[in-house]
């Protein structure tokens, strides 16, 4: 963008700064292709707005190919002030699906 601009990276990251702009972070969502979308919604949010008389509502949502990651060291010690701290490399045990 500077060098199409004709300005500085610094200047086209200074004007980013002032203007609370994050161009690498992407905001993305899905819309369901299914054609009964709309109405399994209304089912679902119907349960939480007015859910059955002595009825408990639970939800789960599918969570395939979960890693079951194992750190290779316990957490790392705190200091006052600090925010927790582990360590980058760890052993794989494979997949889980929920």
């Amino acid at each position: 963008m500077a060098k199409h601009a004709g300005v500085t990276q610094h200047q086209v990251r200074e004007v980013w700064t002032a203007a609370d702009l994050k161009p690498h972070r992407l905001r993305t969502f899905k819309m369901s292709n299914d054609p009964r979308f709309a109405e399994k919604v209304i089912d679902v949010v119907g349960l939480y707005m007015d859910p059955p008389d002595n009825a408990l509502v639970l939800s789960m949502d599918e969570k395939t190919q979960m890693h079951a990651l194992d750190r290779t060291q316990p957490l790392l010690q705190l200091r006052p002030g600090q925010v927790e701290r582990r360590t980058h490399d760890y052993t794989r045990h494979g997949t889980a699906s929920l």
